[in-house]
């Protein structure tokens, strides 16, 4: 397995060396890429269905994009008057609609979106036992090649406006669009970074003189980050093709740029160089390739929760996908034998290429997946799938919090009522935005989940076409009977009532009853 930061490398150099194309509406594949070659060799390319058909073209050569750059023409301004800014987007028509449309061949799309919710449920019924089930869920909803290509290519496109001012910076993605558990559909988190530290560090250090460039000063990197992107984001907003709803949001905790990117159809959080978010996508990255199991198990946990309500897309008082990944991460380090080291466990393995200490935080851990011990677990995943579940709608909320620095539950450092600690930041909870009812909400699910995993009769459901395994978990509980559910759901509410008596201290029954 390629580190971390070899795939991107690689990726954003493939991005530099990609075009992507507007099709005419009848095309023939065949034409398109015979005229395309004569600029040079073509080493990937696929169509997708974004308002019109889109050919994603990557050449072998950079110098491929300046050929075909200096044969395509700017638009006519008969109606419009266009800002002369030349990007890789292109609009190819045919000039002879008439005589070319019969040669049409149908182009085979890449989806770039996953099935809807039903339609997986009746594939998930066609699959052999519950294991098959999670890998059939996987693979619709995990990023795509294809997919994984015109996210890169959208930073790309957008280092090329950050490159009129900064020549050496370069624009990567980070988070879900790079860490193994993206779904397809999510947002591209990207950040606009200057350390181009290794390139300069050995130059320095020649010559009789301290050398350096005179740069505007400010009195914080706060203000300079907010500045910068507040002039990225004029940039996009007035030139930037098919770059609309622009806002700036430059007095967040972190200031970004938040954008629709028409051409590539993705929504675009652009920041600046956020060392330990780029971290947390790497040691995410690291998890998702040591073992198979592990990413089976997120994306159907986190499919499992968005049906039953317990995350949403709009921020608020719900778990988020990263909190319930990083609950999912530490139950794995928590079987026996565990499924995967504990950060402590992968902080011990780095050399020294792979200590990074960023603003007082300690960031290190191996990033050579090969130096890292196989897992002797050899449970199935059914098996996890059920135990997970069984695991935290037991798990005491009330006293003990996650910790995957450890791999073990340590004591709740203040009354969040559920707290995982960042892996990097030790002194910020992931989860603090959390509340009560959301929690036991999720404590109800997890036992009704795991009550079904245990007590199910496949052959019976499937006799009467009913679904069964994981999708029996995807369609909302209490629908079938819920009377049954409300009596194993009993002793939840309690939680509600102990953690008022907590933090109210009250010890009497007449004083509790007033409170409530």
């Amino acid at each position: 397995k390629k580190t971390f930061t070899e795939v991107q490398r690689e990726r954003l150099d493939q991005a530099e060396r990609t075009v992507l194309i507007k099709c005419p509406p009848k095309l023939n594949e065949k034409k398109l890429l015979q005229y395309l070659s004569s600029h040079g060799n073509i080493n990937s390319h696929f169509f997708f269905e974004n308002r019109g058909i889109h050919a994603l073209i990557e050449f072998s050569e950079k110098d491929s994009i300046a050929s075909l750059q200096d044969a395509i023409g700017v638009p006519g301004a008969a109606d419009h008057h266009v800002v002369p800014f030349k990007s890789r987007l292109f609009t190819f028509t045919l000039k002879n609609p008439v005589s070319q449309a019969a040669e049409e061949k149908p182009v085979h799309l890449s989806p770039q979106s996953h099935i809807p919710v039903k339609e997986l449920i009746q594939k998930l019924c066609h699959a052999d036992n519950i294991i098959s089930q999670m890998y059939v869920l996987l693979n619709e909803y995990q990023l795509t090649e294809e997919n994984i290509k015109l996210r890169f290519l959208a930073c790309s496109l957008v280092r090329d406006f950050a490159r009129a001012y900064f020549p050496d910076s370069t624009v990567k993605p980070f988070g879900s669009s790079v860490n193994t558990f993206g779904k397809l559909g999510c947002d591209v988190d990207m950040f606009l970074d200057f350390h181009d530290i290794q390139k300069h560090a050995t130059k320095m250090k020649k010559g009789p003189f301290e050398m350096e460039y005179q740069m505007k000063r400010l009195p914080s990197e706060r203000l300079a980050t907010q500045k910068i992107l507040s002039v990225i984001g004029d940039c996009l907003d007035n030139f930037g093709p098919g770059c609309v709803s622009v806002q700036k949001i430059l007095n967040a905790r972190c200031p970004l740029v938040k954008f629709s990117h028409q051409p590539t159809g993705f929504q675009c959080d652009l920041s600046v160089s956020n060392s330990i978010a780029i971290k947390s996508s790497e040691l995410l990255y690291i998890y998702g390739c040591l073992d198979s199991r592990v990413r089976a198990l997120v994306f159907s946990v986190r499919c499992w929760a968005r049906v039953h309500g317990l995350t949403n897309s709009v921020p608020g008082t719900w778990i988020t996908n990263f909190s319930l990944t990083m609950m999912v991460l530490f139950f794995l380090q928590k079987r026996s034998p565990p499924v995967i080291p504990t950060l402590n466990q992968l902080k011990e393995l780095a050399d020294e290429k792979d200590k990074h200490v960023v603003g007082g935080y300690d960031c290190s851990f191996v990033s050579d997946l090969s130096k890292i011990k196989p897992t002797k677990n050899t449970e199935a995943l059914d098996v996890l799938l059920c135990d997970f579940f069984e695991y935290f709608g037991n798990f005491d909320f009330r006293k003990n919090s996650i910790n995957l620095r450890k791999g073990k539950e340590v004591n709740k450092p203040e009354s969040s009522p559920l707290y995982i600690w960042n892996p990097f930041e030790q002194d910020l909870n992931i989860s603090k935005n959390v509340n009560q009812p959301q929690l036991e909400k999720f404590i109800a699910m997890a036992r009704e989940s795991a009550w079904i995993l245990q007590k199910e009769d496949k052959t019976q459901r499937m006799i009467n076409k009913e679904p069964w395994g994981l999708a029996a978990l995807l369609i909302p509980f209490g629908k079938n009977n819920p009377s049954q559910m409300k009596n194993r759901m009993k002793g939840i509410g309690s939680e509600t009532i102990r953690s008022l008596l907590n933090s109210l201290k009250l010890n009497n029954a007449n004083s509790l009853q007033k409170a409530v």
